[in-house]
Order: structure tokens, then C-alpha cells, then sequence
């Protein structure tokens, strides 16, 4: 048994396959190296003040330049990372530098905070549940900030949960088109941190129906999925974790391009996601229990079969010594000592009534102990 646990973990726990976006040593810095499989970019504007807002597709990044000096609040979504050209001009117009571009191809990049002299580079990931019951999408958001712009570059130009913040800023909801470019900034960070909490949600949920089929029907797939959400749990600790300390830096040090109230409101956002992490230590723990439990309920199913199978052995234990005597057949005629009963007239029916009545006696011991008390709970289809 032990055994076969470990090669489900091996099984379970193998690396996931993921391309590797990491240079090879030796690499020039700033190199920009493209996914294979990534989409073609889909850029859109979105540039507001209090009265007025403009949403666009672009086709070019020079379209978007005009905008970047006024006075208006420009928002420049990029989404998908599939063309180099495009995103090397993207650089120019925005003047970033090459290790910002790097940085913003490299989806592997850990969450992090870039400061440089004329912007504010913030990378982070971004989770959304998958339309089935459980797992999720991951994706790279990388945001810059300047002074009168957000530039927002993101790997693929579907499952985000910022469409709240865009219909914020179309429908004039709230206080966002009345602050500047560090604001929107603020409520991105905060649409991402809140995009945790209904996939945490759904894995709290999981947990919950696991517990149940632990200890009613589990089997080696109760473990394998237990091995599952341990690993998916432990994902998403790496990805909030680090998200974490570069909200709190942003707290801590400042920036001359966010703004004091813009920091109040990021304390908000740090508090969202030390309640994600919370969560997550908890969800961890109550998984880690379930491998206990799950360990438990096999050892003490075993244990009932085990006791199970004892009882009905030592009922027929001294069932088989009577018949294995009787069945040796010695010849009468040589010995009145052999085996005289085998001439009896009544001798077989005799022999099994008083077979039946041992038999009938163990029961009766057993059941006084109370041995009997939790066969009816065993489950002989269950899987062990």
C-alpha cells in the first residue's frame, strides 16, 4: 500500500510541462523572446477626464502618442504578446526601457515593483476561474504607470476580471474618472487581488466535498485529487505571496506618481491580499488534513476487513478440526478406539448439530463483545 501511495505521488506531483521563458545564460539583457503560442496583440484606448470618455481599438501604437501628453487620463491596453515589432514600438512611444520590455515578454517574471525615471513598472499575475467547476487561468499583467497614462500589457486577450473597471470608467461610476492615472493604477491592483476570492471560493467548496467523500467512499482518485488541490493551493500562495510585499512597498516608500490619497487607498488593497493569503494558509492546512484523514479511513477500513475476516475465521476454525478428524475414516473393525461414532445411527446428524451449535456459540461470544457493531459499514465494493 505504502508503495502504491508513493508512486501516486510521483505520478501526481511530476512538474507541470510549461515553456520555458527563461533565457539561456549568456543572453544579452533586454532580449525580447517571443512565446510560439502567443496571440497577435489587440490594443485598445480608453482615455477619460470628468466629462468626457473615448474607447477605441488602435491598430498602431503611434496612434496612441497624441494622448499621452494631455491633460486626460489615457489608458492603453495591450493583450497578447505575439508580435515583436509591435511591442518594440510600443517601447519608443512610451520611451521604456529594454529591460521593461523584457520584462513584460517574460510571463514567467516574478510579481514585482520597477521603478525608472519617467514611470512606474508593476508586474503581476492575475487569476480567473475556469467556466468548468474547478481550476483557473493564469496570466502576466504588466502595468506602467506614468503621469497621465497606464499602459496595461497582458499575455492573452481573454479571461481577465478588469471589465469591472472599464465599465466604471464608460458608465462615470464612482470616483474613478475623477482621479488621475495612479487611481486607475490602484483600482487594476485591486480587481486582481479581488479575481483571487472566487477561485479560492470554489476550491473552499472542493475541500468540502472532499471531507465528505473521504469518509464515506474514498479511493486512490479521493488522493489524487487531495495531491491536486495541494499543488493548484501552493500556485496561487506563490503568486499572491510576492504580489504582497510589492503592494506594502508601494505603501511603505511611496512614489512621486501615486499620490497620498492613491496610498490610502492601497492599504485597502494590501488588506485584500493578506485575506487572500489567510485563506490560502487555510485551505492548505484543512488539504493537508485530508491526506491525514484520508490515510486514516484506509487504515481503519482495512482494519474492519482485517477483523471481519478473523471473526468469520475462528468461527470455522473448529468447524474444520471436526470435519478434518471425521474425514480420516480409521477402520472400526481393527479398534473399538477408531472412530467407534463413524457406526453410529444418528453419528452425522449428531456431528452437525453440535458443529452448528459451536458455531452458533462463537457468534453469540462475539456479538456479546461486540464485534459485530461496525460490519454493517463496510462498504465491499469500496476501493482500498
Amino acid at each position: 500500500m505504502a508503495k502504491k501511495l508513493r508512486q501516486l505521488h510521483q505520478i501526481v506531483t511530476k512538474p507541470y510541462k510549461k515553456n520555458n521563458f527563461y533565457h539561456q545564460p549568456g543572453t544579452i539583457p533586454g532580449t525580447i523572446i517571443i512565446p510560439a503560442d502567443a496571440s497577435p496583440p489587440e490594443m485598445t484606448l480608453i482615455d477619460y477626464n470628468t466629462s468626457d470618455v473615448i474607447r477605441k481599438e488602435i491598430e498602431t501604437p503611434e496612434e496612441c502618442a497624441s494622448y499621452l501628453d494631455k491633460e486626460s487620463v489615457s489608458w492603453v491596453e495591450v493583450q497578447g504578446l505575439g508580435d515583436e515589432d509591435i511591442l518594440r514600438r510600443l517601447g519608443k512611444v512610451f520611451d521604456l526601457h529594454p529591460l521593461v520590455l523584457e520584462d513584460i515578454v517574460n510571463v514567467a517574471e516574478r510579481p514585482k515593483i520597477e521603478e525608472y525615471e519617467n514611470h512606474l513598472v508593476i508586474i503581476c499575475r492575475m487569476v480567473v476561474p475556469k467556466e468548468r467547476k474547478y481550476g483557473f487561468y493564469s496570466e502576466q499583467v504588466s502595468l506602467v504607470l506614468g503621469k497621465h497614462y497606464l499602459l496595461t500589457v497582458q499575455e492573452e486577450p481573454e479571461h481577465d476580471c478588469l471589465e469591472g473597471v472599464r465599465l466604471r470608467i464608460c458608465n462615470n461610476k464612482g470616483i474613478i474618472r475623477k482621479h488621475g492615472a495612479d487611481y486607475l493604477a490602484y483600482s487594476l491592483l485591486d480587481a486582481i487581488i479581488d479575481g483571487f476570492f472566487p477561485v479560492l471560493e470554489r476550491y473552499g467548496e472542493q475541500i468540502e466535498e472532499l471531507e465528505e467523500e473521504v469518509l464515506v467512499n474514498s479511493s486512490r482518485q479521493t488522493l489524487q485529487k487531495i495531491y491536486q488541490i495541494r499543488r493548484q493551493l501552493l500556485q496561487l500562495r506563490r503568486y499572491i505571496w510576492p504580489q504582497r510585499d510589492a503592494i506594502n512597498s508601494l505603501i511603505r516608500d511611496g512614489n512621486e506618481l501615486i499620490s497620498e490619497e492613491v496610498r490610502i487607498y492601497l492599504r485597502d488593497c494590501y488588506d485584500h491580499a493578506v485575506q487572500v493569503m489567510d485563506m490560502l494558509e487555510t485551505y492548505r492546512e484543512l488539504a493537508s488534513g485530508l491526506m491525514d484523514v484520508y490515510l486514516s479511513a484506509v487504515s481503519n477500513r482495512m482494519n474492519e476487513v482485517m477483523k471481519f475476516l478473523t471473526v468469520m475465521s475462528s468461527i470455522f476454525i473448529p468447524l474444520t478440526f471436526i470435519a478434518g478428524i471425521y474425514g480420516m475414516n480409521f477402520n472400526t473393525d481393527k479398534s473399538p478406539y477408531n472412530m467407534p461414532e463413524l457406526n453410529w445411527y444418528w453419528g452425522y446428524p449428531i456431528c452437525l448439530a453440535f458443529m452448528a451449535a459451536i458455531a452458533f456459540l462463537l457468534v453469540f461470544i462475539f456479538w456479546q463483545r461486540g464485534w459485530f457493531q461496525n460490519f454493517s459499514k463496510i462498504n465491499p465494493d469500496s476501493k482500498i
